[in-house]
């Protein structure tokens, strides 16, 4: 199922879920990449100890298998499977300079990156269907499918508003919830969106989300400070800042089956919340008022507890670092 020069990269990270990444590449082998012109899957494994990369090897030959050389995070091993096609984030600046515009044609003609969590079965033509959309819309970067859960209810990460700091205290303080319809109060997982519509959005979530390869070349790897969670949302804000829209379209339908890697995992508990520091300090630090940078450091050192109080306290002082180019 590999060719030189692949329609589709679909990278899939994992860490000892071998009986779930079996049925994950099943539903591939079984249709999920059908419709697709030479299809190119890579398993990255974080160093898994249950034996799934020599899974994978045996029973699905046709994928390759990278060792990423140890437990380096979700960004990072995605960005060893983006490396190792040829993406590297300046590539598009590089060659203008010493080509011009025929070598950037040249050099954007990339494959589209399909980020797909080892937790998911893909129904046969879903990735064809859900490619056709960036095919369609030639200023969409990036696009998402429905995903549902095991008891067949919508995983509501699958279309997300940015956790600006007002629609985060929405969501901790319970307005979110009270009020699910409102365009205000509903934005962190759009809930004021039908499900069975298309949308535009502001992210898509990295269970599976597929990303036009020119965009990728545009802006950049994951950035590879997020450990787990919080990378696609920033992903998808450096998109949209590149004048790429973010789209959900519910035709598509992939299973999920939510956190069965990490949902006993007191790291990925603190992670989750880092990532909420480290993507309101890249982002939105700079331009708040005092009060809100205060208030917004107090809440996530509390949610965090010691560790990650004591990380923000120590950048209490330093500038705000950006990294809009990636990881």
């Amino acid at each position: 199922m590999t060719d030189r020069r692949p329609s589709l990269v679909v990278v899939i990270v994992n860490f000892n879920t071998r009986d779930l990444l079996a049925d994950c590449m099943t539903s591939l082998r079984d249709g999920g990449l059908a419709g697709l012109a030479a299809p190119h899957v890579i398993v990255v494994d974080n160093a898994s100890t249950d034996g799934s990369a020599a899974m994978v090897r045996a029973a699905f030959p046709w994928a390759e298998v990278i060792d990423s050389g140890g437990n380096v995070g979700y960004a990072a091993a995605n960005n060893v499977a983006l490396r190792a096609v040829g993406f590297d984030g300046a590539a598009v600046a590089t060659v203008a300079a010493e080509g011009g515009a025929a070598a950037v044609g040249d050099r954007t003609a990339r494959p589209h990156v399909l980020l797909l969590n080892p937790d998911t079965v893909v129904p046969p033509g879903a990735l064809a269907a859900l490619t056709a959309c960036l095919d369609a819309e030639p200023d969409l970067g990036a696009v998402g499918p429905k995903l549902l859960l095991a008891d067949g209810t919508l995983d509501r990460a699958c279309r997300r508003g940015f956790p600006t700091p007002a629609v985060s205290f929405y969501r901790f303080s319970g307005l979110a919830r009270l009020f699910p319809r409102s365009r205000r109060f509903g934005r962190y997982n759009m809930t004021f969106l039908d499900v069975d519509a298309p949308a535009d959005v502001d992210s898509v979530v990295g269970a599976c989300m597929l990303v036009r390869g020119a965009a990728v070349e545009q802006v950049g790897l994951l950035d590879e400070r997020f450990w787990m969670y919080g990378e696609d949302l920033d992903w998808a804000l450096r998109l949209k800042r590149a004048g790429w829209r973010v789209g959900y379209r519910p035709h598509v339908t992939v299973h999920h089956v939510k956190r069965a890697a990490s949902r006993h995992s007191p790291r990925a508990r603190y992670e989750f919340t880092r990532a909420m520091w480290l993507f309101y300090r890249k982002h939105y630090d700079a331009g708040a008022a005092w009060w809100v940078r205060g208030a917004v450091r107090l809440g996530l050192a509390i949610k965090g507890g010691r560790r990650l109080a004591g990380e923000i306290w120590a950048e209490r002082g330093e500038a705000p670092v950006r990294m809009e180019s990636g990881g």
